[in-house]
């Protein structure tokens, strides 16, 4: 089932943690809701870039939070967060240009420098922009 036309359910709430452990990772309607919204900022990523986005994580239930290390407030676990990658783009020049423009996020990190977490809310979003490195914790901006 298509949420948008280029971001699928399936590839939302797809979980190897889940499939391995044989975890449920179903969305309720209220999370399906919140997928959508998030569908929608993703596709402007898209757009902006003119290519594909790589999605490694989506909504997480939270037994699969827990698996995964994920934070106890993660926005994952309402399906209002994602994790990707831009085909061909650094995740530092994703970040840097998903940050200039007037994109709806209400959290944009560079994890690692492996993946992007974009967040959405539906409420006002505060644009937050942070990066995260092993050993450094949460930084402000860019680093």
């Amino acid at each position: 089932m298509l949420i948008t036309p280029h971001f699928a359910l399936e590839e939302m709430i797809t979980s190897q943690v889940a499939a391995r452990e044989g975890l449920d990772n179903t969305p309720t309607p209220e999370i399906l809701s919140n997928l959508r919204l998030l569908c929608q900022v993703l596709e402007q990523v898209r757009v902006l870039f003119g290519r594909p986005l790589i999605v490694s994580s989506g909504y997480r239930s939270a037994r699969v939070n827990a698996r995964v290390g994920g934070a106890r407030d993660s926005q994952h676990l309402k399906g209002l967060a994602a994790d990707f990658t831009v085909i061909g783009i650094d995740n530092r020049e994703v970040v840097r240009q998903v940050s200039k423009s007037d994109l709806a996020f209400d959290q944009l990190i560079l994890e690692f420098d492996s993946w992007v977490h974009l967040s959405v809310s539906a409420a006002a979003p505060r644009r937050e922009v942070l990066t995260i490195r092993k050993g450094t914790g949460y930084l402000p901006g860019l680093q």
